[in-house]
């Protein structure tokens, strides 16, 4: 199978205030920080070397702004909304784990509080992360595709892409407004660049 000439660029938000203080920030709409503003400019010029094909991105705001600033037109695409956190929603992991009295509590290996809220589960998120995948796939032939979205999500997507399990997201660092690069060798899913931050002044 010939090697597509597009590669799947994955684009996480700018910061937020949420994102600076490490709280699980799922479907709350935080918008950018000023500094997330800067960063999300910072992307333009890499995004513009590429040979763009098709740009998706999560209809939450701090995506959709990011996308704006880095210079994207992008469809919105519900599957890319971030983890529902369900209720530990707005909460840091400290604060999980102190609640749980487990100290070893982490989202992808032990997931979301059960009851009311229960938020989704890694397979869950895996599973919208497979739709999205699969609906980019032939865009692939005529470009690059640029998902604009968020960390716990494209972490998710990437392990998918991979075709590891789901929970292997939790070795894939993301900080804010980095773009990753997924490609394939010899009809393979690889790596060619992650967490690449552009040059910000």
């Amino acid at each position: 199978m010939a090697a597509m000439p597009g590669r799947l660029v994955l684009v996480r938000h700018g910061e937020t205030e949420w994102s600076a203080t490490g709280r699980h920030t799922g479907r709350t709409d935080v918008p950018l920080t000023e500094r997330g503003e800067a960063q999300a400019r910072s992307l333009r010029p890499a995004l513009e070397s590429m040979a763009v094909a098709r740009v998706l991105c999560s209809p939450l705001a701090r995506a959709r702004r990011t996308a704006e600033l880095a210079g994207l037109s992008p469809e919105t695409d519900e599957d890319l909304l971030e983890w529902d956190y369900g209720g530990y929603e707005g909460l840091t992991t400290p604060q999980i784990r102190k609640q749980l009295a487990d100290p070893d509590w982490t989202v992808f290996r032990d997931g979301v509080v059960p009851g009311d809220t229960p938020g989704e589960t890694v397979e869950e998120v895996s599973a919208r992360a497979s739709r999205v995948l699969a609906r980019v796939e032939g865009s692939l032939a005529d470009g690059d595709v640029v998902l604009v979205a968020h960390g716990h999500l494209l972490r998710v997507l990437a392990a998918t892409r991979l075709r590891q399990e789901p929970r292997f997201g939790a070795h894939l660092l993301l900080e804010p407004a980095t773009l990753c690069l997924l490609d394939e060798e010899h009809g393979v899913p690889a790596v060619r660049g992650w967490n690449i931050e552009p040059p910000r002044g």
